[in-house]
């Protein structure tokens, strides 16, 4: 072997050695190499709302450090397919699908291009802008045209876009994102004045846009004079100035034409009998110009002064009673004021021009019955009040009615006076129309009318004075729309309708209609205004007011009730203004003495579990007008308000926490208080309750269990005691009980 090569295996062989020392003694002199780190993406941001047809940014960041950057980005949801998704570039900006997909949620996803199990998510939450009126053609019509199409241009329009007028939706066609029109009738530029245009989109998002004023030219009434009278007075001739009057044109007196001379555009005389004024009280003074063009114009309200009652005490006694003194509340009264107890004029004594005492002989209070009590005023002026209602004699509770918005019939019972126990009156039900959502008797008990949701229309029945039967009588058209809530004057001879419209969905009248004291049938005297679906109707015991709960424009939001004076003459409604109540009002009561009004504010919108209130209010005697005095909590979604008899006590109806919450009445200032525990349990969503006129017991329909339940009233606290329930129709919505004179 040669030098060289035993040199080359001897150091293969050191070098062999000196690895496995290495080797062995590693441990001690170096770290091992750290273990790969996993790949992670974050997409930023993590969620967005984005209108439609908006865009938004997105990044991706892969980590760790030094990673491959590249991602790919795609879109999908359970609402839409990869296009109606949206796009989304290979930058990351996203761009929102032109409509809302149903659900409206977008997932947005960064996948690594080198590992595609790792990947991170956005949510992109769609949601319909905000829309934006620039012009509407036409922005103008006269008076008493036709039904026309009005044209909106704007921006951000889509698909379910709604034009409103006075904040009521119009049948609309989607043309593009930047224009909509709309069909508008011929009743809604019947009466000169301004409209509020604009457009609503739905959710989620969406909203009311800023608002174009439309004008309706036509007869314009700015001052009439003489504007009031003294009751009792001769005929006279009424001067109306104004804009836009004509050949033709006609002045009415609460609806009714009057002899009418025209004088220039600018003014009209018209003829005004004394009959016209016969009666304190207000008229509505109106123009009406004839066809072509024409119309009504707005209305200017004429007073009647003279005797106004507002209260009396008592306003009740025991049949065969002793004699007592009347003490007869209110204003215009004169010396020489005469107060009629029951047709006849008895001895009168002038206290101040507020008040009046009357003596009443026992004689007049022999037979059970109501009494109306009036006031006369001596000549010059003269003239008579109102009537209010003295009640000779115990009401005892007869008979009881449902009405059953499911099955489309109203349930009938009798009611056991002594323990208060309801029994169904043969064969149970009668027919009523579609979805009967109120009922409502008249003072006599003579008659039931029910309020039915679907066809616009009132069902009439007579009621079997023996047996508590109902026999149909016919329907009647609303001139509101689809029939809500329904209430009778205590006089009988009025009958007050509130509903929604059932072509649009909203509604802006309450109609108003006469009673045939023989038969009971309705017949209509026209309809007024009262906001957006009108949802109950109340007249307060002295027949002089009448006051409408009403929703806002928009659901979940605050509503108002409408104000209104009642011609004692006509049964005419006038406006005398709104006042807040809260959120979805749903009912309104008005209390025995007619000093305070209640308001049942559902929060139906809150949802499930929303707490609602009881708003509380005063009511000037004199002219109605409401004045809030505070809420008080009630149960979850409150929908129905009413007071017993007696004043002392008020019971509210509570949909979805299925209980009655009960209420002590301040008879001094209106206030609540809730009588402990709060609250009783009743059926499954209570509708409505009712108290019979005795003040001894309570009802209330169960619209979820088909039920009515059945209470006793502790005629010292208030607290209700229940006696069980008893079965009703399908989806009970309304109560009403009759009660008999004895």
């Amino acid at each position: 072997m040669s030098s060289k090569t035993l040199a080359m295996k001897s150091i293969a062989v050191l070098g062999s050695a000196t690895l496995l020392l290495l080797v062995g003694c590693g441990a001690n002199t170096s770290q091992p190499l750290p273990p790969s780190q996993p790949m992670a993406i974050t997409v930023t941001p993590s969620s967005a709302t984005v209108q439609t047809g908006g865009v938004q940014q997105f990044t991706a960041t892969v980590s760790p450090t030094g990673a491959n950057q590249a991602v790919t980005w795609s879109l999908s949801g359970t609402g839409c397919t990869v296009a109606s998704c949206g796009t989304i570039d290979a930058t990351g900006k996203y761009t929102a699908p032109a409509s809302v997909p149903n659900p409206p949620t977008v997932t947005v996803r960064a996948t690594s291009v080198v590992n595609a199990a790792a990947a991170a998510f956005a949510a992109v939450n769609i949601t319909n802008p905000i829309p934006a009126i620039t012009t509407i053609s036409p922005n103008s019509a006269e008076s008493g045209g036709a039904a026309f199409t009005l044209t909106v241009n704007g921006s951000n329009f889509l698909t379910g876009s709604s034009v409103r007028w006075n904040g009521s939706d119009r049948p609309t066609a989607f043309i593009s994102a930047s224009q909509v029109s709309a069909q508008f009738p011929a009743s809604d530029i019947a009466v000169a004045g301004t409209a509020a245009i604009t457009v609503f989109n739905p959710a989620p998002g969406g909203g009311f846009s800023d608002l174009l004023t439309f004008t309706i030219t036509g007869p314009t009434i700015t001052t009439i004079s003489p504007n009031g009278a003294d009751t009792g007075g001769a005929a006279f001739t009424l001067t109306v100035n104004g804009r836009n009057f004509v050949t033709g044109s006609v002045v009415r007196w609460n609806g009714s034409d009057r002899p009418t001379a025209f004088i220039s555009a600018s003014q009209v005389s018209a003829q005004i009998p004394a009959s016209d004024i016969a009666v304190a009280g207000t008229a509505a003074i109106t123009v009406f110009n004839p066809a072509p063009g024409g119309g009504a114009s707005n209305s200017l309200t004429f007073t009647i002064t003279g005797p106004t009652i507002t209260t009396i005490s008592p306003n009740s006694a025991d049949t065969g009673g002793a004699a007592f003194t009347l003490t007869v509340n209110g204003s215009n009264f004169l010396t020489g004021s005469v107060v009629n107890f029951a047709g006849v004029a008895r001895a009168t004594t002038f206290v101040s021009p507020s008040q009046l005492t009357a003596a009443i002989p026992a004689a007049a209070i022999t037979t059970a019955r109501i009494a109306a009590v009036t006031v006369t005023n001596p000549a010059p002026s003269g003239g008579a009040s109102n009537p209010v209602n003295f009640t000779i004699g115990g009401f005892l509770p007869r008979f009881a009615y449902v009405a059953n918005a499911g099955s489309n019939d109203v349930s009938m019972y009798t009611i056991n006076a002594t323990i208060g126990a309801l029994t169904a009156i043969a064969p149970g039900t009668i027919a009523a129309g579609r979805f009967p959502n109120a009922v409502a008797v008249d003072p006599s008990g003579r008659f039931a009318y029910v309020a039915t949701l679907d066809f616009d229309a009132v069902s009439m029945y007579t009621i079997n004075a023996t047996t508590g039967a109902l026999t149909s009588i016919g329907t009647t058209v609303t001139g509101g729309g689809s029939a809500n809530s329904v209430a009778v004057d205590p006089s009988g001879r009025f009958a007050y309708v509130a509903g929604a419209d059932n072509d649009f969905g909203f509604s802006s009248f309450v109609s108003m209609f006469t009673i045939n004291a023989t038969t009971g049938v309705l017949t209509s005297i026209g309809a007024i205004a009262a906001g957006i679906t009108p949802a109950s109707v109340a007249v307060d015991p002295s027949g002089r007011f009448a006051y409408a709960a009403s929703n806002a424009f928009s659901v979940g939001e605050t509503g108002n009730v409408f104000m209104y004076t009642i011609n004692g003459t006509t049964g005419a409604l006038t406006s005398i203004g709104t006042i807040a109540a809260g959120i979805d009002p749903a009912s309104v009561a008005v209390d025995p003495s007619g000093r305070f009004a209640y308001v049942a504010n559902a929060e139906l919108f809150g949802g499930i579990g929303g707490t609602g209130n009881v708003s509380m209010c005063t009511i000037d005697v004199t002219t109605g007008a409401l004045t809030a005095i505070g809420t008080i909590a009630a149960g979850s979604n409150p929908v129905s308000v009413a007071v017993d008899p007696s004043g002392k006590f008020a019971y509210v109806a509570n949909l979805n926490s299925n209980d009655v919450s009960m209420y002590t009445i301040d008879v001094t200032t209106g206030a609540l208080t809730a009588i402990a525990p709060g609250a009783i349990a009743a059926g499954s969503n209570p509708r409505s309750v009712a108290v019979d006129p005795s003040g001894r017991f309570a009802y209330v329909a169960n619209g979820g269990s088909n039920s009515v339940s059945m209470y006793t009233i502790d005629v010292t606290t208030g607290t209700l005691t229940s006696i069980g329930t008893i079965a009703a129709g399908t989806t009970p919505r309304s109560v009403a009980i009759v009660g008999i004179l004895q």
